[in-house]
């Protein structure tokens, strides 16, 4: 009886709960809306390191510009050079660089008689503090006087006629012959003659004396032998000594015609 019993109240109780209506749900609330993921932007690649030229090597393989180099190098202006170079900043340089034979062509104590401040100050005249383009000087040779890296009051005057540029300082007036380098913020230009300020040099310097003339192409290359020397002065001296026996010959030949024909002369009469 109790087993029945336990049976029907478990029955009774799945009724009741198959009848109870089932509590409403409550709707999901939507989903909280994800904040966009922000990417972190790509490091930038680091600048590439500027490229700098380096003049004492660009001079020692580019053209004669040994003499140059070597009052650049024992001055320390070759460094002055360098730095102007390398800092873009301050908008390069323009170096007018003279050929070995332009330092040759003067005497040579042009520049030993100059002092160390004032050999300085002339290397520093072969420089403008700015990178200048051969077509550039066109518009600079307008603007009068340039300063140079020597100070103000050392200029040069450009010129530009149909593409020739000259550069002109107090006792020189050099062309530019050829572009040795020009790449932004560098340029370095040949010239034939040095730039020679009028406050280092009051008057025109002196030029080296002239070389000696070539010896003439047509005389012999092979210079003769003492030997022969002395034969030829003997065969010249045979020639004379042969030229007066035959004189006096014919001389003493013609007094004794002479006496011949007088003597025919007087046995006729």
């Amino acid at each position: 009886m109790e087993f029945k019993a336990g049976v029907f109240t478990v029955a009774m109780l799945a009724i009741v709960v198959l009848s109870t209506p089932a509590a409403p749900q409550k709707p999901k609330s939507p989903p909280a809306p994800r904040s966009p993921v922000v990417l972190a932007p790509a490091p930038a690649p680091a600048p590439a390191a500027p490229h700098h030229v380096d003049l004492a090597d660009l001079l020692s393989v580019a053209g004669p510009f040994h003499t140059f180099l070597d009052y650049l190098q024992k001055t320390g202006v070759i460094e002055t050079f360098q730095s102007q170079a390398n800092d873009t900043k301050r908008g390069g340089i323009t170096v007018f660089v003279p050929k070995d034979s332009a330092f040759a062509a003067l005497k040579q104590t042009t520049f030993a008689n100059l002092t160390q401040d004032q050999l300085r100050s002339l290397l520093l005249c072969h420089a403008l503090p700015k990178y200048y383009s051969l077509a550039e000087f066109d518009r600079l040779s307008a603007l009068g006087p340039v300063a140079t890296l020597a100070g103000s009051q050392y200029t040069l005057n450009l010129t530009y006629d149909m593409g020739t540029v000259r550069v002109k300082s107090m006792w020189s007036d050099p062309k530019i012959s050829s572009s040795v380098y020009s790449t932004r913020p560098v340029a370095v230009y040949e010239v034939g003659k040095v730039l020679l300020p009028m406050q280092i040099f009051k008057s025109d310097p002196p030029l080296a004396p002239a070389p000696a003339p070539a010896p003439d192409a047509k005389a012999s290359d092979v210079a003769p032998s003492p030997a022969s020397g002395k034969s030829s002065a003997s065969a010249k001296a045979k020639e004379k000594a042969g030229e007066k026996s035959s004189s006096c010959r014919a001389g003493v030949v013609a007094h004794y015609l002479a006496i011949a024909v007088s003597g025919g002369l007087v046995l006729l009469w």
